[in-house]
């Protein structure tokens, strides 16, 4: 399959757009259904099951060229910090607010506990007022766990050859087991070991994304295995529906299956993204979300809390048919305002320049300059043999871009830039090969995802 690279920007690296916009697809829906809490979000997009497969996917790009422990410090090192300003604000206000005098709270006051907002092994535990800070976590905590267990993950996938699928299939078989067995840990780890296998599928196949592996399977094996796992998913669900009968969330093995589906489905084909560029206002949205997952991630919450008494306080608390409209738009807004305020962290984290609002592509000093439109490049195999889909070489900071393109198509695109008159900064051209974070985490989350996370 062809691709259609865009260089965007003055000396700026091509990255790999389609991938991108699910991100920003995800993390939208994540705001949105934490808002509104509409159940059928969850089988329109499942979000955290894309956002883990994007952040496997880029997490194999680093482990390909790097060594192991390298590559975890380095997506930590990248992730934490912005959970930290979180933590170093939200703490000491729910320790004021009575935190340690809370007797019924889901997170009762434990001194050793607060080590989870250092290293959030466990979940970062937080009191009952201040619920908004710290109950999207569970992401990040289960982000952890995927990164220091990946290099273990990658190790089996390449060695087991045609039967790395079977990786895939041993998170559902793991639930199989728990549920027929009713094993449990304490509630800290089993917590932790219920997250894993609800998404660790999500995430091996990223790897599969990675090195090319679900690019060779036919279209019509990926459409039948999507229809079937989705089948399933939503016969499980049927049988198992709580107080929300069908929001996925609620149900690990519903939510497994059919984010699997979802993942198989829509990475299986990379369109063509040249279309982005020609709508700027949703391309630079795009790029401002990856940018900024791991801090919309962690911060939306709290701007949705601050909806109700903001209008409040404005004299605007009822608001008839215009209520969700309204709110929608003051969720995005005080999110923004989160952005601008600790969204830095993201690039100090990165070891970036620091940037308010990066919602384009060009690097910081350089003169924004027209797209411009490569032709398509085939897909190049990797010294592995290969097809190499997605994430590829490294930038400045060691951080591997998503859809950067080999040596050849950087020889091509050069002689584009050349013929145009359009002078190369070489000082911003990327040379090596190193990971990215979380969110390609480029997020969040997670792995949600940053620009490169």
């Amino acid at each position: 399959m062809s691709r259609t690279r865009v260089c965007r920007g003055y000396g700026s690296p091509v990255r790999n757009r389609y991938l991108d916009l699910l991100r920003a697809a995800a993390i939208v829906r994540v705001i949105v259904y934490h808002l509104f809490g509409w159940s059928w979000l969850s089988i329109v997009m499942p979000a955290m099951g894309v956002m883990f497969a994007l952040a496997g996917s880029l997490t194999a790009a680093s482990l390909e060229k790097r060594p192991a422990a390298q590559v975890v410090t380095s997506r930590l090192r990248r992730l934490l910090p912005p959970l930290w300003l979180l933590g170093l604000l939200a703490v000491p206000v729910m320790l004021a607010l009575g935190w340690t005098r809370e007797e019924d709270g889901e997170h009762p006051f434990t001194l050793w506990k607060l080590a989870f907002w250092i290293l959030p092994l466990g979940d970062p535990p937080g009191s009952e007022l201040g619920i908004d800070s710290w109950e999207p976590l569970w992401y990040i905590r289960a982000y952890v766990w995927f990164i220091v267990l990946s290099p273990v993950l990658w190790f089996f996938w390449k060695r087991l050859g045609p039967a790395c699928w079977l990786l895939v299939i041993a998170p559902f078989a793991t639930m199989f087991v728990l549920d027929r067995t009713g094993f449990e840990l304490p509630e800290t780890a089993d917590v932790v070991m219920w997250d894993f296998v609800t998404y660790a599928a999500c995430w091996i196949a990223g790897f599969a994304h990675r090195d090319g592996r679900l690019r060779k399977l036919s279209p019509v094996t990926v459409f039948l295995l999507a229809v079937v796992l989705a089948g399933a998913a939503l016969y499980f669900q049927s049988g198992h529906q709580g107080e929300d009968a069908w929001d996925l969330n609620d149900v690990s093995e519903s939510q497994g299956l059919y984010s699997l589906a979802f993942v198989l489905l829509f990475l299986r084909w990379q369109p063509d993204m040249s279309w982005l560029s020609r709508k700027r206002p949703l391309d630079r949205a795009v790029t401002l979300l990856n940018a900024r997952a791991v801090t919309v991630y962690l911060w939306h919450n709290l701007a949705i809390a601050a909806i109700w008494p903001l209008l409040t306080l404005l004299g605007f608390d009822d608001l008839g048919h215009l209520e969700k409209p309204v709110t929608l738009t003051l969720a995005l807004v005080l999110t923004g305002v989160a952005v601008l305020l600790f969204g830095w962290v993201e690039d100090v984290a990165a070891r970036r320049r620091p940037r308010l609002w990066p919602d384009i592509d060009t690097p910081p000093g350089a003169t924004a300059r027209p797209a411009v439109e490569l032709a398509p490049v085939p897909t190049v195999l990797g010294s592995d043999g290969q097809p190499h889909a997605g994430w590829s070489e490294a930038g400045r900071d060691g951080e591997p871009y998503a859809g950067r393109p080999p040596a050849s198509e950087r020889a091509a695109r050069d002689a584009v830039t050349e013929k145009l008159e359009l002078p190369v900064a070489r000082s911003h051209v990327r040379q090596r090969s190193r990971k990215e974070t979380k969110r390609e985490e480029n997020s969040l989350i997670p792995t949600w995802w940053d620009q490169k996370d």
